[in-house]
């Protein structure tokens, strides 16, 4: 089988229309690349929802600092394409920056509310770089829905509330984070853990987890601390909207120069 792919605007929007005319229906799962079974999962419950799922890959430069990783960010275009022909996709949209920032670029999305706090203290222009390229996406794909894994909970409401705010004529839907054997949250980001940090990775997981399962999150920032972690951002349980409550719990963690999120749903019956 050979994977169709989309560089531009035009031959995903005519492919796309192909669809339309046969009465199918268009998931799309919005990715930055170096696919890893999280995303693959994301795949097939979009595979269960629609007619047709289209993947899209680009590295969105919006959202990253002058500061961050957006050149060292991992591209693996060749080894993508196998894992989502060996996953049934049926179009990869891979567009160049033009397509998406093309020559006169000005506009801006600034986005409240989720977008307040938690991640956005440390990462400020994140949120206003992921819902600037998810709407472009979405308007330029049309799709009924799209997928997001639940590991990055708050960006998933953010763009929930963008997508209502801007009635946007689609539905966000999420997976449950996949996980290594040791709980480890999958991240494209998990290749540059060297073996010592990859260790102490799992740590952030086991924390959130006893938070979760209704331990006191006083210790949480120490106990990641002697677990190896050189800083936390934050340790935090919100309400899956992201107000104040218990719910789900929050936190990310540096290690050397990888950054970790997680986050990790309250079970039912846990804190009333």
């Amino acid at each position: 089988m050979t994977l169709p792919i989309a560089r531009d605007v035009a031959t995903l929007r005519a492919t796309i229309a192909g669809w339309r005319d046969a009465g199918q229906s268009v998931a799309l799962v919005p990715t930055m690349g170096a696919l890893h079974a999280g995303h693959l999962a994301l795949l097939a419950r979009g595979r269960e929802l629609a007619d047709r799922v289209v993947t899209s890959i680009f590295v969105n430069p919006t959202q990253f600092a002058p500061t961050e990783d957006l050149a060292r960010y991992p591209r693996d275009e060749a080894g993508d394409v196998a894992a989502l022909v060996a996953a049934g996709c049926d179009l990869l949209y891979a567009p160049g920056p033009e397509a998406i920032y093309p020559p006169g670029f000005c506009t801006a999305i600034l986005p409240g509310g989720p977008a307040l706090g938690l991640e956005a203290a440390f990462r400020p222009q994140m949120y206003g770089g992921v819902a600037l390229v998810c709407t472009k996406l979405f308007t330029q794909c049309g799709p009924d829905l799209a997928i997001f894994g639940e590991k990055d909970w708050q960006q998933v409401q953010v763009v929930r509330r963008v997508v209502a705010d801007l009635d946007l004529p689609l539905r966000i839907m999420t997976v449950a984070t996949v996980r290594e054997a040791d709980g480890l949250a999958m991240s494209s980001r998990n290749r540059f853990l060297d073996a010592r940090a990859r260790a102490i990775a799992p740590a952030l997981y086991r924390v959130l987890s006893g938070i979760a399962e209704g331990r006191a999150p006083v210790r949480a920032e120490a106990e990641l601390l002697e677990a190896g972690f050189d800083s936390v951002d934050y340790v935090a349980l919100r309400r899956r909207d992201l107000s104040p409550g218990g719910e789900v719990v929050l936190g990310a963690a540096r290690l050397g120069a990888v950054r970790l999120i997680d986050a990790v749903p309250v079970s039912a019956g846990e804190r009333g």
